[in-house]
Formats: C-alpha cells, sequence, structure tokens
C-alpha cells in the first residue's frame, strides 16, 4: 500500500486498539482482584460510590497497574516513533531508536550510578533513570560530534554510532568487571522492565515524549519529501540537513526519555513501524502518528504478558519482545533482501 494521508477510519480503528488494550491490561493482572471488581471501583472512582475493593486492592489498582499500564504505553509509543523517524531520515527499513549510541549511553550511565551509588533512597526522581536519560543524550551527543568532525552525511553518521557505542560498551564492560557485585543488577536493567512504584516515572516521561511526538508529527510531511532525494527535496525549498538535525534531536530524545524509565527494550521501533506499513501505508504522515499509537498497544500487551505468564513471577519485558521481534526482524531483513544499504 502507498497511502500517503492518514484517514479519520483508519486514526479511529487505531485509537480503539488503544482504548481496549489499556482496559484489557487494567482490569487483569497478577493479583487476582476480579475484573468486574475493579470495573466497580473504577466506576465507584467516577460516581463518588462504595468500592466493593479494599484500600489494599484499590492502591494495586491506582498505584501499581494503571500507571504501570500508562507507563508501558508511553514507552512503546516513544520507541515505536523514533524508530519510524530514524528509519525515515537514514532511508534504511533496519534503523531503529538505539542507532546513534542512545542506548551504549544509557547503559554506560546506568552502570556507573549503581556501582557509585548503590541503594540511594530520597529523591524524587531515583538517580538510575536520570543518569540513563543523560547517559542516553550523551551518547547520541558523541555520536553527532564525531560525525559532524569526521565531514557530516547519513553514512559517516552511522559509522560514527557504530564507534560510539563499541567504546561505551567497552567503557561500562571495564565498569563491571571492578565491582562484580553489581553485574546482576546492571544486567536486570539492561534486559529492560516497567517495575514502577507509582506516577513518578509516567510524570517522567511524559513531557519528553509530548516535545517529541508533536515535532516529529509536524515533520512527517518533510520526511515524505526528503525521500524522494536531497537535491529534489532542496528544489521543493526544504532544507535537508536541518530537517535530518530536528528530527534526530527529538527521536533521540524519545529514546533517551523511555530507556531512563524501562531500561534497554528491543525490536519496538522496528516491528511496528513495519507493521504499520503493511496495514496502513507507507508515508510518513501515516507512519508517524500511527506508530505512537501502534509501539503503545504493542508494549502494553508485550507487558500484559511479562507480568502474568509466570505469575507471581515476572519475565523481563526485553525478553517478550526480543522473542516477537526477533523472528519478525529477520522477516524484513529477507524482504528488503538486496535493498538495504
Amino acid at each position: 500500500m502507498s497511502r500517503s494521508r492518514l484517514t479519520p477510519g483508519v486514526l479511529v480503528v487505531a485509537v480503539a486498539a488503544l482504548v481496549a488494550v489499556v482496559c484489557v491490561a487494567t482490569l487483569l493482572g497478577a493479583a487476582e482482584l476480579g475484573w468486574d471488581r475493579v470495573v466497580a471501583e473504577v466506576w465507584a472512582q467516577l460516581t463518588g460510590g462504595v468500592s466493593p475493593l479494599s484500600e489494599r486492592e484499590a492502591a494495586i489498582v491506582w498505584q501499581v497497574r494503571v500507571p504501570r499500564v500508562l507507563l508501558a504505553g508511553l514507552v512503546g509509543a516513544a520507541l515505536a516513533v523514533s524508530g519510524a523517524a530514524f528509519q525515515g531520515v537514514f532511508r534504511n527499513p533496519l534503523a531503529d531508536p538505539y542507532l546513534l549510541g542512545a542506548a551504549a549511553g544509557a547503559g554506560l550511565a546506568a552502570t556507573l550510578v549503581v556501582i557509585a551509588a548503590p541503594g540511594v533512597t530520597g529523591w524524587v526522581v531515583g538517580p538510575l533513570p536520570l543518569a540513563a536519560f543523560a547517559g542516553a543524550l550523551g551518547g547520541v551527543g558523541l555520536t553527532w560530534a564525531l560525525g559532524r568532525s569526521a565531514g557530516g552525511g547519513t553514512a559517516v553518521l552511522l559509522l560514527s554510532g557504530v564507534a560510539v557505542a563499541a567504546f561505551l560498551t567497552a567503557v561500562q564492560t571495564f565498569a563491571q568487571q571492578l565491582d562484580t557485585d553489581t553485574i546482576k543488577q546492571v544486567y536486570t536493567w539492561m534486559l529492560g522492565g516497567l517495575n514502577t512504584s507509582g506516577w513518578h516515572e509516567v510524570l517522567l516521561t511524559l513531557p519528553y515524549l509530548a516535545v517529541a511526538a508533536v515535532v516529529l508529527c509536524l515533520c512527517a510531511r518533510l520526511l515524505d519529501v526528503l525521500a524522494l532525494g536531497d537535491e529534489e527535496a532542496a528544489s521543493l525549498g526544504v532544507r535537508p540537513g536541518r530537517v535530518r538535525l530536528v528530527v534526530l534531536l527529538a527521536a533521540s530524545l524519545a529514546t533517551a526519555a523511555a530507556v531512563a524509565v524501562s531500561g534497554l527494550i528491543g525490536f519496538v521501533g522496528i516491528v511496528v513501524p513495519h507493521v504499520v506499513r503493511l496495514l496502513a501505508g507507507s508515508g510518513h504522515r501515516v507512519v508517524v502518528p500511527l506508530s505512537l499509537v501502534g509501539g503503545a498497544v504493542f508494549l502494553i500487551v508485550c507487558d500484559q504478558v511479562a507480568r502474568t505468564v509466570v505469575a507471581p513471577a515476572e519475565l523481563p519485558l526485553g525478553v517478550i519482545t526480543a522473542c516477537t521481534g526477533a523472528p519478525f526482524f529477520a522477516a524484513v531483513l529477507r524482504r528488503y533482501r538486496g535493498r538495504v544499504r
């Protein structure tokens, strides 16, 4: 399909799917509260009636389930829309949100915090997500600086990302070897997860994602123009270099915010944009906004599986997305055989 504009019907279906998975994930969980009793609790909160849940059970709904479902939606939306943006900028269907060193920078920063400040409490926002956020942006900044010093261009930027990621990963490994007691905690974070303790993580992620989402949706039409080639885009009054810079900054901001609260969750930025292209069209005015919604749906479903399939234990969220995304990635790679460069 080559549809390049988002139709109201498609948007309504996407939003309806999101509302449906949010409701199901809120009603069902590892704690057996009964979906009908949860519905009665929500209705009681809306109407001022009497809730059938105890104080502890109501806290599970409003302080654990609801913020976790919302956080999963925000992280999934951030990673998916970033993946769509990276694929549009680099014109490469296999590009993902961690391409420019965000994952490596976040991993190094998280490792250093775990080693230097284990068990720090009392912060409004924990030091680990703050460090991961700064590290992700720092990794992207190093990649951008190296790419610019080497002459710029998308190919040079990609190679710079590979070099920066390799260097930061090596430093992280060295730091872990200096303090082997932290290896388990670091790897638990790197496998990805959404172990929220309330609404702090949601409030931390929301403003950054909102800014990035607005910028990327406004740039979606320009990404369609860039797909024609730089010369054609310039003849139409578009500045390719400026557009790429703005899109990469916005996508990196969204990725950093997601990594800060969830660790490293792979394949969302590859799977969701491709599913959107297959179902709704290939234009970025379709792919970018629907990736926001689709990413939220995808990760909420994956998180629901992660926290219920072996309850009361919990699977790492990154394992679920990898089991889903790795075969899909292989299929995408085969489909684009000879066209990926």
